[in-house]
C-alpha cells in the first residue's frame, strides 16, 4: 500500500470518527502525526507493504475502533 494511501485512509476514517488527525511534525526519517492525542510514526518510503500497514492502522484502533480499516 502507498503512504499516500495510508494517512488518507486513517484522515478519511478521523473525519467520520470526529476525531482529530494533526501533523505533528516532519522527522528525518517518519513523518510524525498525532490522533486525539496518539502518536503515529508513519516512514517516509513510498511503498509501506501490507503488513506494515496493518501494523499502523492497528496503532490507531484505540480512537478509531478495533479493525475498523477493514469495513
Amino acid at each position: 500500500m502507498k503512504r499516500r494511501e495510508v494517512i488518507k485512509k486513517i484522515a478519511a476514517a478521523a473525519r467520520r470518527q470526529e476525531a482529530e488527525w494533526i501533523l505533528a511534525r516532519e522527522g528525518a526519517n517518519h513523518t510524525v502525526y498525532t490522533l486525539n492525542g496518539v502518536v503515529v510514526p508513519i516512514p517516509r518510503h513510498n511503498e509501506l507493504g501490507e503488513i506494515f500497514s496493518v501494523d499502523i492502522f492497528k496503532e490507531c484502533e484505540c480512537v478509531l475502533g478495533k479493525g475498523w480499516w477493514k469495513k
